[in-house]
């Protein structure tokens, strides 16, 4: 089990923190996936399910509010993209359970957004003023 001194060391962020978590998962379902000799799918999901924490984390130290909401949007691209191989996975014969990873992704989804828009909101705001 991976201690939490990653993510404890860096101040709480909930975006983060459900990015890395759906990592985590990403890897163990991809493994399982390769297991069952499903190599494509596996490959596409652990590209794009991983990609978001990496961008989510880059965008921690970014060089300035555009940079930060760029490299979230790239995050939200990757969570769609991810979202889609989740819901052929879903669908698809004789592939390992994934409700639980739709369910993370989706909330990810929702908090990226969230970020997006109210950090594009601030900078209206700002330059307003």
């Amino acid at each position: 089990m991976i201690e939490n001194n990653t993510i404890e060391n860096e101040k709480k962020n909930l975006i983060v923190d459900l990015a890395f978590k759906f990592s985590l998962d990403i890897v163990v379902y991809t493994e399982q996936l390769e297991e069952l000799k499903k190599y494509n799918l596996s490959n596409q999901l652990f590209r794009s399910g991983t990609s978001i924490g990496a961008n989510i984390n880059e965008s921690q130290h970014a060089e300035s509010k555009a940079d930060f909401i760029h490299k979230l949007k790239i995050s939200a691209k990757e969570a769609e993209e991810t979202k889609y191989w989740l819901l052929l996975c879903q669908h698809s014969k004789n592939y390992p359970n994934c409700d639980n990873l739709l369910k993370q992704i989706e909330s990810i989804i929702k908090v990226l957004s969230k970020i997006i828009s109210s950090t594009k909101n601030q900078q209206i705001k700002k330059s307003a003023h």
